[in-house]
């Protein structure tokens, strides 16, 4: 399976509590909830076909009990494509604390995470999915499992949170695979990682 992140942020690139104002509070954040308004039909069309690809989800342990007690809740809404992916395709929590997970189909990957994942990833099949899950995506790049990266960007700067990218980290190239923008101005961005960047003096 490849392995794909998807991830909202702000152009600032601040990716916590998108979905409601007590979604994700850590460090004093105050600002959730700023997906809902910018978010525009065609933006969502375009979620709700990756979520149809997807054979399996992997979620860290935040984002998977942030999800769990949302999508995994909520009654069936009829032919709702995230509900459906979500409750009736395998999930994996990579977490060293989660010991009983009360959603159904759910496997938690404690031991040794990188090749618990690697071992998921050869299995056939299309998509082996990340959403969310910001610790978890980074430490995927830090190790080079990561085969495609999403970037949802919606036209807000929120000025404090977590973001997807450290100040310091690995550095990483990119091929663009698809690129688009939505009537509100949702940018929708496929990545491929390259390898390292190459790095040169500018020149007129």
């Amino acid at each position: 399976m490849k392995l794909t992140t998807l991830t909202m942020v702000t152009v600032d690139g601040v990716m916590q509590g998108l979905g409601g104002p007590d979604e994700d509070r850590r460090g004093g954040f105050e600002r959730g909830g700023w997906i809902a308004s910018v978010f525009d039909d065609e933006a969502d069309a375009f979620l709700n076909q990756v979520y149809q690809r997807a054979d399996a989800f992997l979620f860290g342990r935040r984002t998977y009990e942030i999800f769990a007690r949302s999508w995994g809740t909520w009654p069936d809404p009829g032919d709702h494509p995230i509900w459906k992916a979500l409750n009736t395709r395998p999930k994996y929590v990579a977490s060293t604390t989660l010991t009983e997970p009360r959603w159904a189909n759910t496997t938690v990957l404690s031991g040794d995470v990188a090749a618990a994942v690697g071992e998921l990833k050869a299995k056939p099949g299309g998509e082996l999915q990340v959403h969310g899950s910001g610790v978890l995506i980074r430490w995927l790049l830090d190790n080079q499992l990561v085969d495609e990266i999403i970037l949802i960007t919606v036209p807000l700067v929120v000025g404090q949170g977590t973001r997807l990218f450290p100040a310091t980290g690995p550095d990483m190239a990119l091929d663009v695979a698809d690129s688009r923008v939505t009537p509100k101005g949702v940018t929708i961005q496929v990545y491929r990682p390259t390898g390292r960047p190459q790095y040169a003096t500018a020149t007129p």
